[in-house]
């Protein structure tokens, strides 16, 4: 048997070879085991017929016949470290991780965590030093005050551990849960019949066992109670304070039952004494009241009899709100006051009709304005028409939910922008007579215009859409502000009612004095209040149920009598002052219309969401009007367009049109607050052809000039020199006005570009010229810059293959007739290409401040330009090196060392060096000058080597070795005789072979 305190009996372990009371013992500190652990106790498992051995061997072991279906460790075959170690391995140290992880795993390092801190005792100082004074306070009171159930754990341990050894006596079947004599085999168990004779017959030995089996049993059943009385004395406290637990509670539960008759008593003489009387006069007082609302609901019907002829009267001077209101407060007093009447039974389907009726008229209305609205001249007052009216009927579109009233000035929007166009077309027509209008169409009568004619009418049409398009943006204004009111106003109200809700005990209070201060809804409430207390409510509900039912009763019904009254009223006063003035009827529309918005009910008004997506309906029609007039005017341009006349303007002229567009479409978007694109796309697509068509007449103007340029050195005029002076100071620009004073200017010979002279042709003047309209188109017209870039690039990339194949490769005999090209014509050609590669970081930075850095990528044309210039630069240089090569070829092989000195070869040498820097001197500056003839004599230098290599003439002092060197003295006199050469090196000794 177990203790009280329920714990569960556990299995001893098989190695504990220090304890004989066959209990499990968990170590623990000695100095704390009498005080704060219990022992857990467990019963032995003895039965006579199971085999006899060791006691704790039976005690570790599984039940053979508790436990002989169940599956328990013991059954399992192979141990943990037999799974764990695999017998294919040599080294007994590699383990199951090993033969998936690999040999290494279990030798590597596992590194500490960089993201867990290092704990110490140091992090727990402040905690221990905060409780430190509460643990010496509270270990202070255990020594003084010790737990009553901890001083009787030994006890009760002891006293078990007395009857443990005579429990073991009792066989262990006895114990089992499952014991049931009625088993076949726990019976044999018990009572084993193999003691006694089969015999039917009894002798002395089968009286003595079953006298002896009989005393077996009996001592175990005293056993067993004796154990049971001990644990009962042991808990005998527990069963006392039980008992008289009991007593008492039976005691309490007597003396209420008494109270509860004597409160019934009286309760039932109370009502018998003061509250019958009572009761009756408050039920007459709910009589007289309900009299009183007969009377108020008849006062209601009279009321709504009135309400199809007021109606009408509203109708008939357009106060649309107004009738609407009248048609649903006398919706709302038939559904809540006045329902179930048979008299009203199809004055809610008449209701229905009329205001179907009315949203009829209201949209006819509607579309009548925006017509008279949007038609008027624009020369007129550019204050919203009828603004009041307008207000009205916006108020009551919202009212009835028809929020498809846009699309009604959507279409009529669309019908004025057509005759827009229509009527400035014609108003242009009738102001020139050379068309006839009654003979061509529209379109072809605008192709008929000139530029002048057809820009002027562009320009009217543009004015005039502006006027249209902020006539529209005022009258959406108001439409605009119609919704925010009332979306504004839902907001408060919603507002209003959350305060009311967060604070109830104010409108509570308010209640109570707007009751207090009517006699007959007090009176109403007490009769209610009798009536409710003989049905059986208790009396604090029929107080809180009868004020809730008459004040709602009241308010609704005073609050649809007022709302019938105040509609009547305005109906009759509508009607009877029809004939007065219009400040009336204004004051009248406003007022409804902005403080009508809080009157209506939120559950006719459009949602908060339908009123936003209203809202943007609206901005999204200021972006359709925008759309429409861009629309229409790009009709007019593609008129225009059609037969390719906008191709063939002027580029003053497509500037001029390029600008008009830009500053309406820029007008716009600052109306509307959104860019739209059609009509800048037109103009992009117009602007694309018009670079097209710009870029091959310049491309082809330059294919003639460079066609028929002779490649002599040009003068250059005046005005050119201002041009690029102009370039140098920023202003990459065209001049606006010719300037006079240029026939008194006389032309100069070279072209100065920041202080270097530049021998130029004719073309190259005007390619500079070509740069700068290049340049001002951009100015102009930013949206083509990119398309103008590729354009210039392709200009430059044409003047440099078209010259190389003119110059470098001869084309200009054919092309022009030349007889030869010269060294002063390559001199020429290379010092334009370098005038070129001057200008090409001009032209690149003034391009870069007018792209997007997205767009930078385009300017890697410039780099290639300027690589393909030096190379052809380049290569004129070494073609003029190659022409002196030639020379020094055929004039240094026939080369004599022989008297007399200076050699012909010589000679001949001189000579035609002094002609070649006569042609390129004053072409070429100095340094390029220098550094071509230092190229030039490298070459002579190698001939003159070979060919004394080829005579056998060495540098040893002997008569050969002085007659080249006077020929070589010779020439470096003549070299350096020459202008700019006189101080260049010529390092001659390099014409002699070195020793080795």
């Amino acid at each position: 048997m177990s203790s009280g305190h329920g714990s569960s009996p556990l299995p001893r372990s098989s190695g504990g070879g220090g304890t004989s009371d066959g209990l499990f013992r968990k170590p623990r500190d000695p100095s704390t085991a009498s005080r704060h652990y219990r022992t857990p106790r467990s019963l032995p498992d003895v039965c006579p017929k199971e085999p006899t051995g060791d006691r704790r061997g039976l005690c570790d072991g599984p039940s053979v016949v508790a436990d002989q279906h169940r599956w328990t460790v013991y059954n399992s075959k192979v141990n943990l470290p037999a799974a764990l170690n695999d017998p294919r391995l040599a080294k007994r140290e590699s383990d199951f991780f090993t033969k998936t992880w690999g040999l290494d795993f279990t030798e590597t390092e596992v590194m500490p965590s960089f993201y867990l801190p290092n704990i110490t005792r140091e992090h727990f100082s402040s905690y221990l030093h905060e409780t430190a004074q509460r643990e010496k306070i509270h270990e202070r009171c255990k020594s003084i005050c010790s737990n009553k159930d901890d001083l009787s754990v030994p006890t009760i341990t002891n006293n078990y551990d007395k009857a443990r050894p005579e429990l073991e006596q009792v066989p262990k079947i006895f114990m089992k849960p499952e014991f049931l004599l009625n088993d076949p085999a726990t019976f044999n168990a018990v009572l084993p019949w193999s003691h006694f004779s089969v015999a039917g017959g009894k002798n002395s030995r089968d009286v003595a066992s079953s006298r002896l089996l009989q005393e077996k049993l009996s001592h175990y059943l005293d056993v067993v109670e004796v154990s049971i009385a001990r644990q009962i004395s042991l808990r005998s406290e527990a069963f006392f304070h039980a008992m008289s637990s009991q007593h008492e509670l039976q005691d309490r539960l007597r003396e209420t039952a008494d109270a509860v008759a004597k409160l019934r008593a009286r309760t039932a003489a109370i009502n018998r004494v003061m509250c019958r009387g009572p009761l009756r006069a408050l039920r007459d007082a709910l009589t007289h009241n309900n009299c009183i609302k007969l009377h108020n609901k008849l006062k209601l019907m009279a009321a709504v009899h009135q309400t199809q002829p007021t109606v009408q009267l509203l109708l008939s001077t357009s106060e649309f709100v107004g009738a609407l209101e009248l048609i649903a407060t006398t919706k709302e007093v038939l559904q809540q006051e006045l329902q179930g009447i048979h008299s009203f039974r199809h004055l809610g389907s008449q209701l229905c009709e009329m205001e179907l009726l009315i949203d009829k008229m209201m949209a006819a209305d509607f579309s009548t304005y925006a017509q008279s609205d949007l038609n008027r001249p624009f020369e007129e007052d550019s204050q919203v028409l009828e603004k009041d009216r307008l207000q009205s009927l916006v108020f009551g579109l919202l009212r009835q939910r028809k929020l498809d009233f846009l699309d009604i000035y959507s279409e009529e929007m669309m019908h004025t922008a057509k005759n827009i166009v229509r009527q400035c077309v014609l108003k242009s027509l009738s102001q020139i007579n050379e068309i006839d209008s009654n003979t061509i169409k529209l379109h072809e009568q605008m192709r008929a215009m000139t530029f002048n004619q057809w820009f002027d009418l562009l320009m009217d049409i543009f004015e005039q859409f502006i006027s249209f398009v902020k006539r529209i943006k005022a009258t959406l204004g108001v439409i605009r502000n119609v919704v925010l009111e009332i979306l504004d106003s839902s907001q408060r109200s919603r507002q209003a009612e959350v305060t009311s809700a967060t604070n109830p005990s104010d409108s509570r209070a308010n209640e109570d004095e707007e009751e207090g201060s009517g006699g007959p809804g007090l009176r109403s409430g007490e009769a209610e209040l009798a009536y409710l207390t003989h049905e059986g409510l208790f009396i604090s509900d029929a107080l809180n149920e009868a004020e809730q039912r008459s004040g709602a009763a009241a308010q609704t019904q005073s609050r649809a009598q007022m709302r019938l009254e105040a509609c009547g009223s305005d109906s009759a006063s509508a009607t009877t002052e029809s004939s007065s003035s219009r400040e009336h009827n204004s004051n009248t529309t406003s007022s409804l219309t902005v403080g009508g918005a809080g009157a209506i009910s939120e559950d006719v008004m459009p949602s908060d969401l339908e009123l936003g997506r209203v809202a943007n309906n609206i901005q999204e029609l200021l972006y359709t009007a925008s759309d429409v007039s861009h629309d229409r005017c790009v009709k007019v341009l593609m008129s225009r367009a059609k037969d390719g006349s906008l191709e063939r303007l002027s580029s003053s002229e497509f500037v001029c049109l390029s600008q008009a567009v830009e500053a309406f479409v820029k007008d716009t978007e600052d109306l509307c607050g959104r860019r739209s694109v059609s009509l800048r796309g037109a103009l992009q697509s117009q602007a694309n052809r018009f670079v097209q068509r710009f870029h091959e007449e310049r491309k082809t103007k330059l294919s003639l000039l460079l066609d028929n340029e002779r490649w002599k050195q040009a003068d250059v005029p005046a005005e050119f020199q201002d041009l690029v002076d102009s370039i140098a100071d920023g202003r990459i620009t065209l001049p606006e006005h010719k300037p006079t004073g240029f026939e008194d200017r006389k032309p100069s010979e070279f072209l100065c570009v920041d202080g270097q002279k530049y021998a130029v042709v004719g073309t190259v003047l005007l390619l500079i010229r070509m740069f700068l309209e290049y340049c001002q188109c951009v100015n102009d017209i930013p949206s083509i810059t990119t398309d103008i870039l590729t354009r210039l690039a392709d200009l430059v990339k044409h003047f440099n293959s078209r010259s190389c194949q003119l110059v470098l490769g001869a084309g200009a005999l054919q092309v022009v007739g030349l007889k030869t090209i010269t060294t002063r014509n390559l001199a020429l050609a290379s010092r334009c290409l370098q005038l070129v590669v001057h200008y090409i970081p001009v032209i690149r930075a003034h391009f870069e401040t007018r792209l997007q850095p997205k767009q930078y990528n385009i300017l890697r044309h410039f780099d290639h330009i300027t690589k393909d210039y030096n190379d052809h630069i380049t290569e004129i240089s070494a073609k003029l090196v190659a022409i002196m090569d030639n020379m020094f070829a055929k004039t240094v092989s026939k080369y004599e060392v022989k008297a007399p000195t200076p050699s012909a070869s010589l000679r001949n040498v001189c000579k035609q060096m002094a002609k070649m820097h006569e042609a390129i001197y004053e072409l070429l500056p100095e340094e390029q000058t220098q550094m071509l003839f230092l190229r030039i004599n490298a070459s002579f230098k190698m001939h003159l080597k070979r060919q004394l290599a080829r005579l056998g003439v060495v540098n040893d002092g002997g008569p050969q070795n002085g007659l080249v060197m006077v020929d070589v003295a010779f020439y470096t006199g003549n070299v350096q005789a020459l202008r700019s050469l006189e101080q260049l090196d010529l390092n001659m000794p390099e014409i002699w072979e070195q020793k080795r």
